[in-house]
């Protein structure tokens, strides 16, 4: 696969709304068709559902377990981390200059400080945005 093919597959998957994992089908279809985009697609899939079943599966029957209780609560500060450095990366690509930037800040912290679903605040901020403020 040419690298122009390449983009132009992704492209094309990040078009479609939902998990960015259509980049996979389509890749599997441009190699080998429509058996190389189920075959990719079933490679791409099983693997993890097959984790998540035996995770959850294990989860619910040591529910009354000290330990994890333990880890679900260690999980908590690392999700909430994972997420502040997934806005981080989204932010530093989009705040091309120093007003986005501010926008940004402040969505960040009124999202902190307040119990308003975030939502809300991003709302504002495309309607900051669409006003000339970015």
């Amino acid at each position: 696969m040419s690298a122009d093919e390449f983009v132009r597959l992704f492209a094309l998957a990040q078009a479609a709304p939902g998990p960015n994992m259509l980049a996979v089908t389509l890749f599997g279809w441009h190699v080998a068709g429509a058996a190389g985009a189920a075959a990719a697609t079933l490679a791409f899939l099983l693997p993890a559902c097959g984790l998540a079943y035996g995770v959850g599966h294990l989860w619910v029957r040591f529910r009354d377990r000290r330990w994890r209780r333990v880890v679900q609560a260690g999980l908590v500060p690392v999700t909430a981390g994972l997420m502040l450095a997934a806005g981080y990366l989204l932010v530093r690509g989009a705040a091309t200059d120093w007003r986005a930037g501010v926008l940004a800040a402040m969505v960040l912290a009124g999202t902190l400080a307040t119990k308003r679903h975030p939502l809300w605040f991003l709302g504002a901020a495309a309607i900051a945005g669409l006003a000339g403020f970015h």
